[in-house]
């Protein structure tokens, strides 16, 4: 990733965080799907790291980005095509060695996934709020619990 939009995108996914890093991962809904046609149209797998300067100088936060983007290469067929992964070094993974940076990523995947399912079973069954209602007699449409009228009769919910 490159886009600050899919960092954003991204970290309003599902984020699991260790000690050292903050794995945020971002599923498209049915819609995004929907509206690609298929799930062949849309993006591979985005990952983008994010190495603040509070982990270290330039070579350090570099070294540790290199040390990310090889953990994650192996662990890509683990997502979904269209997914967005952001992984947050925090400070405290300045100076740690790879298999402890691994095991970090591994659980971060983990716990981000696991919340992920988490928040997909409470709401199943029960419509999203924000979700556009028809009313059958008026044709009208409108934003569910917001009262916003976006098409139909003068302005009427």
């Amino acid at each position: 990733m490159r886009r600050s939009v899919e960092f954003v995108q991204a970290m309003r996914g599902a984020r699991g965080r260790t000690k050292r890093l903050v794995v945020s991962i971002y599923t498209p809904s049915t819609q995004d799907v929907i509206s690609a046609g298929s799930s062949a149209d849309l993006h591979p797998v985005k990952v983008g790291f994010v190495v603040p300067k509070s982990v270290g100088n330039s070579v350090l936060r570099h070294r540790l980005s290199r040390q990310l983007r090889h953990i994650l290469r192996d662990r890509l067929p683990q997502f979904t095509a269209g997914e967005l992964v952001a992984v947050r070094a925090l400070p405290a993974a300045r100076g740690v060695t790879s298999q402890e940076l691994a095991a970090d990523v591994d659980e971060g995947i983990r716990r981000a996934r696991n919340k992920a399912e988490r928040a997909s079973s409470s709401t199943c069954g029960r419509q999203q709020p924000g979700a556009l209602t028809t009313n059958a007699e008026s044709g009208a449409q409108r934003t569910d619990e917001v009262g916003v009228v976006a098409e139909g009769q003068g302005g009427q919910p």
